[in-house]
């Protein structure tokens, strides 16, 4: 039988619940079944916009990305921004979001004991991220063979994407006020990999390498 809750959800409301619940509860529900029960709407509801909770905690993290970029487009100056600045502004607008999310971001991102399945949850977002970085980033030498100049964009972006994670990491470790230390860390790590690719390197290396002991090592 079908519950008053039914015609009022939709993908976001129940994402919500299901935050609500983990984070309340410390861990996800048993069932679909038993989520649905608990919240007074039928299980064939939830199967209307998830096949699971895993595709659920997915789509949240590709939300916050898809509405990162609802902000920064809004920027006027944004449009103006070189690709270092784009990329740098993204990070700053997805790190602020997901600190409004903290804790529901944390608990997916370290919830499962095995961290590839941590890591599966960021599949989508991954899609995303991929499709923007090739959107911004240009390759450091044009070459005319098409292999190698696809060979060289995907190289590009699939480092973006391993720097984003670096991010990530270094955010869930971070525990600085107003995580200001992961400000800095993205400054200095967008800096670097710039001049890696398209500059020289020396200073920006220097740099980053006495960030990271101070922080990591010297502790």
């Amino acid at each position: 039988m079908a519950k008053k809750k039914a015609l009022k959800l939709n993908q976001e409301s129940i994402i919500s619940l299901y935050i609500d619940y983990v984070l309340t509860k410390g861990q996800p529900p048993h069932s679909v079944y038993e989520f649905a029960k608990i919240n007074e709407f039928d299980e064939a509801v939830f199967y209307q916009f998830f096949a699971s909770f895993q595709k659920l905690e997915a789509q949240f993290l590709s939300n916050m990305f898809d509405y990162t970029l609802e902000v920064i487009d809004k920027s006027a100056d944004y449009k103006a921004y070189d690709a270092a600045q784009k990329l740098s502004c993204f990070y700053f607008t997805f790190f602020e979001i997901a600190t409004a999310n903290r804790s529901f971001v944390t608990y997916l991102l370290k919830s499962e004991r095995l961290p590839l399945q941590n890591l599966m949850k960021l599949k989508q977002l991954r899609v995303n991220f991929l499709e923007f970085t090739k959107s911004i980033l240009d390759v450091p030498i044009k070459i005319e063979n098409e292999q190698f100049a696809n060979l060289q964009s995907k190289a590009v972006n699939e480092g973006a994407w391993l720097q984003f994670m670096s991010i990530i990491k270094f955010w869930l470790d971070d525990h600085s006020a107003n995580f200001e230390k992961t400000d800095i860390y993205i400054e200095k790590v967008v800096k670097l990999s710039f001049d890696l690719i398209y500059n020289v390197p020396l200073d920006s290396v220097l740099d980053f390498g006495k960030f990271i002991w101070k922080e990591k090592v010297g502790k």
